[in-house]
């Protein structure tokens, strides 16, 4: 379900203290730009408001998260297919919708994220990319990635982008908890935010502002 308004909103900048500014800068540079206090500096994005309100947790939050984006062992295309399998999963549609133009310039087809949605079951996807897909799922369901699949994983990634996998998936579904709990929405409002779930979600990248930021 889609609120019409949050059940907790972005603080408002104008509300902001120095301190808040300052714990959250630095920690992913694709955020920094909003938080340079620069007359000329985007809007801000919803999501960094909402860490404002507990700015010295989500300051952590962004160091950790920061860390998988910008120095992450997973390829990009990995991580992108993981986040957005977990947005399905959780159902959780402005995860969803901050990573689709993320995905796509990771080298995500419009096929390949609307397959998304049904998961390693999809025909179009190879025996590695189902593999991660099942990673998502079973960290989702069970919490645990089982033998079988560990061993497949193990044959095709270190140990650094095996940890990743786990950090990845878990990152974003305790993301996708806050984001689907605080009923969050974009500065567009509601309907940019798609279903994961809808077959029309994979289209959602015409309907978001071109300006509108991917952040985290």
């Amino acid at each position: 379900m889609t609120r019409a308004e949050p059940r907790l909103p972005p603080l408002p900048v104008a509300e902001w203290t120095e301190e808040d500014r300052d714990l959250l800068r630095g920690n992913l540079a694709r955020a920094d730009r909003y938080l340079s206090g620069a007359v000329d500096a985007p809007p801000m994005p919803p999501i960094l408001g909402l860490f404002a309100r507990h700015s010295r947790v989500g300051a952590r939050w962004l160091a950790f998260n920061g860390t998988l984006i910008d120095s992450g062992a997973l390829s990009p295309r990995d991580r992108e297919l993981l986040i957005l399998r977990v947005g399905a999963r959780t159902g959780c549609r402005y995860q969803w919708a901050e990573h689709l133009r993320m995905a796509q310039a990771a080298g995500l087809t419009s096929e390949q994220i609307s397959a998304v949605r049904e998961g390693a079951s999809a025909p179009l996807w190879d025996e590695r990319d189902g593999d991660l897909l099942c990673a998502a799922d079973q960290l989702v369901d069970e919490h645990v990635i089982d033998d079988a699949l560990w061993e497949r994983l193990a044959s095709r990634f270190d140990e650094r982008r095996l940890l990743e996998v786990i950090f990845v998936v878990g990152s974003y579904v305790c993301l996708a908890m806050l984001l689907n709990s605080v009923g969050l929405l974009p500065a567009t409002g509601p309907d940019q935010l798609p279903d994961p779930k809808s077959h029309t979600a994979v289209h959602a990248e015409s309907r978001v502002e071109p300006g509108s930021p991917s952040v985290p």
